[in-house]
């Protein structure tokens, strides 16, 4: 397929998102107004979006870790509420995966490392506290593989030994085989940024994606992977949107990206995964799959991919958007 030249979209490819929501690349109306009430500290809200999806590990782990981000800064309140309901899996996984997203935020730079022990100390100390009450969550409802999907991110926070990885991985796999977060944390923790070989995680991508069904969003963890490899294997050679990805690469992402269709009840990672394909056909200079993929976001750009240009998620989503003449408001 050649890649589409500049020119006037398509009437239909003008569509509007009616503006751009950062931080909540999602389509669950229910999220968008329990995440509104915790940042306004109405917890118990939460507690019932964690409880009403019990039954759905996909929207649990996007909820789960969508709650977390708005808690950051509330572990306390969390805490209160198990005082009250210490038998509560739902609680127990919040404050976890909330204590590890409290951890990231303070997460010294590597120049900080070396002159601010203090702050490397208060970081490590916090990811450490996420492994009881995500264990807790594990041994109060056995079945659920979103705590180690978290203890996953708390494996690579404290840059664990391979072999603890690689047992939590097992873990999550075991109880959830083609749950999207859990993948997505073990692409990030065999990529070469994170001491892993670009092989290993370009392999664990492709099967991933040869065992996913058509309407599973697993086929955007090539892009990411390929993401993974550009931040680490090429920094200081990208200059420009055009340099990112070789023909090749380009063809690979294409293919990845024709073995995914979203179909009539797209799947709570949706989004992330069109914020992903639109990231890499923009940076491939394939306008119009690019186009396809960004208007399919609504506006809600997510975190991975857009951070690894630099910056603010937003910031490089309304860029991007811009470049592509795809309208703001």
């Amino acid at each position: 397929m050649e890649r589409s030249r500049p020119g006037r979209a398509p009437t239909a490819d003008r569509a509007r998102p009616a503006r751009v929501i950062g931080g909540r690349p999602w389509t669950d109306p229910v999220l968008d107004q329990v995440v509104s009430a915790v940042h306004d500290r109405h917890l118990r809200a939460g507690a019932r979006a964690l409880a009403e999806a019990r039954a759905d590990p996909e929207q649990r782990s996007l909820r789960v870790e969508a709650l977390a981000k708005a808690a950051v800064g509330s572990s306390p309140l969390i805490e209160a509420l198990l005082a009250q309901d210490s038998s509560n899996p739902d609680l127990w996984l919040w404050l976890g995966r909330t204590r590890v997203e409290e951890a990231w935020r303070i997460r010294p730079d590597g120049r900080a490392r070396a002159v601010q022990a203090a702050g490397f100390t208060a970081y490590n100390r916090k990811m450490r506290a996420a492994r009881e009450p995500l264990m807790r969550a594990a041994e109060l409802w056995p079945a659920d593989p979103v705590p180690w999907e978290a203890l996953l991110w708390m494996a690579l926070g404290l840059d664990m030994e391979r072999e603890e990885k690689d047992a939590l991985w097992e873990q999550a796999y075991r109880r959830g085989p083609t749950l999207y977060g859990a993948h997505v944390a073990r692409v990030v923790s065999l990529s070469p940024q994170w001491g892993g070989m670009p092989e290993e995680m370009f392999d664990f991508a492709r099967v991933a994606m040869s065992t996913a069904d058509r309407e599973d969003p697993r086929s955007a963890l090539l892009p990411l992977a390929y993401f993974e490899y550009f931040v680490q294997e090429r920094q200081g050679i990208i200059r420009g949107a055009s340099s990112w990805f070789s023909a090749e690469e380009y063809r690979d992402v294409q293919a990845a990206a024709r073995g995914w269709f979203e179909g009539p009840r797209p799947h709570p990672r949706t989004v992330e995964a069109h914020n992903i394909f639109g990231a890499a056909f923009y940076l491939a200079d394939a306008r119009r799959p690019a186009r396809q993929h960004l208007l399919r976001t609504m506006g809600r750009p997510s975190s991975l991919p857009w951070t690894y240009l630099g910056g603010n998620e937003v910031g490089q989503y309304v860029k991007a958007c811009r470049h592509l003449n795809l309208a703001l408001l």
